[in-house]
């Protein structure tokens, strides 16, 4: 991914026009949907993806409450519906600097894709003042290439999808086994139980 893709964090997807006054429906790609009441100024990528983000005013914003994981905005100076049409397929984008600020322990799911991920065989961490061992030596196994999440309908860890050497492998993103996270240095440190790597290996 190229630097300039991250300056951006998209928040919404245009689907369609909606209305006739130049309204849009869009896709929430934010889990704080509720924020963007607040904003008056966006960018929406450029048609195709080529050339920069364009800046847009807000005049309105709402989360659709017949369409769920949708919202409906509307631009100054897009007032028909052949004018919103054009919009359709661009995602909205906020300055990457503008995102939100998140508690201890979350994570940007674009923060963890990319992360170089180092497996620990202690059983406990290594004390900084004990003898170096090669057991305390962590291995490198892959980078995250996607964070999977379960379905609505049952609660679950999400799972980081790792690529390694052998194929890919999945964890679960819990604190008891990526037990140290530094998303600036991108590199997750991991425990892996026993049998994890059974679970990912095909059939």
């Amino acid at each position: 991914m190229s630097d300039e893709k991250h300056r951006w964090v998209a928040v919404a997807h245009i689907l369609r026009a909606r209305g006739n006054k130049g309204e849009v429906a869009a896709h929430l790609l934010t889990d704080f949907p509720e924020r963007l009441s607040q904003v008056r100024k966006v960018y929406l990528s450029a048609a195709a993806g080529r050339g920069e983000p364009q800046a847009y005013e807000v005049c309105s914003f709402w989360i659709s409450q017949n369409h769920k994981g949708q919202a409906v905005f509307h631009f100054v100076g897009v007032n028909s519906i052949s004018s919103a049409e054009e919009l359709r397929g661009r995602d909205v984008l906020l300055p990457i600097e503008e995102r939100v600020k998140l508690p201890a322990g979350m994570y940007f799911v674009s923060d963890l894709v990319g992360c170089a991920v180092f497996e620990h065989s202690d059983a406990a961490p290594v004390v900084a003042s004990s003898p170096c061992s090669a057991a305390s030596v962590p291995s490198a196994l892959g980078k995250v290439t996607e964070v999977e999440f379960v379905g609505q309908a049952q609660a679950g860890t999400p799972l980081l999808r790792v690529e390694t050497s052998r194929g890919e492998l999945l964890i679960p993103l819990a604190e008891d086994i990526c037990f140290r996270i530094d998303t600036v240095a991108k590199r997750i440190d991991v425990r892996l139980p026993d049998g994890l790597r059974e679970l990912s290996e095909p059939e």
